[in-house]
């Protein structure tokens, strides 16, 4: 969106994964008039202008890393507003074609959009997450100490084989053990 009597910035970057080469690249207004047509030879070199409208600069750069090809649109009008199409042609990648679309709305004056209904929601939902979070860190702390209070409680039971049972004269005990038969 853009403001009449403004100038305007049209971004498109491109990414390329074995470089480029006699790079070309052109903007479209609506798919049929070309507004800007430049050629890049290689990575160490900025863009040559090959035609353009009057009221398009480039502002881009590709001795970057970000291989930008953006264009500034200057005093946007009424009838600017439309569809604009950033391609990409990289005659080292067998001359693949890529595009990027803008759409363009100008309008009189900028109107401010109020944003509180949209704040209230995400408020109250952000709540909400943080009292769940809140209530699972209580619940796992409660049971945390209901299992300590009860592993105090616990009985310890004890078992032992029949040997060690020498003094209740139980069965199995050492005292009902009969002697060894002599020879």
């Amino acid at each position: 969106m853009a403001l009449n009597n403004s100038d305007v910035l049209l971004p498109c970057t491109f990414t390329t994964c074995i470089g480029f080469q006699n790079l070309i690249f052109t903007w479209y207004f609506n798919s049929t008039e070309m507004i800007y047509h430049g050629q890049i030879k290689n990575k160490a070199s900025e863009p040559f202008l090959v035609g353009r409208n009057p009221r398009v600069e480039f502002v881009g750069s590709t001795t970057k890393k970000e291989n930008n090809i953006s264009i500034v649109l200057k005093n946007v009008e009424f009838s600017d507003a439309g569809k604009y199409t950033c391609y990409v042609k990289n005659p080292k990648e067998k001359n693949a074609e890529h595009n990027a679309t803008i759409f363009l709305t100008v309008v009189h004056k900028m109107v401010e959009t109020d944003n509180t209904v949209t704040l209230i929601i995400v408020g109250v939902v952000g709540g909400l997450i943080g009292l769940l979070i809140l209530f699972m860190l209580i619940k796992r702390v409660v049971l945390f100490i209901i299992k300590k209070t009860q592993d105090g409680k616990k009985e310890c039971l004890v078992s032992s084989s029949g040997n060690d049972n020498t003094e209740n004269g139980l069965a199995g005990s050492k005292a009902e053990q009969k002697a060894p038969p002599k020879a």
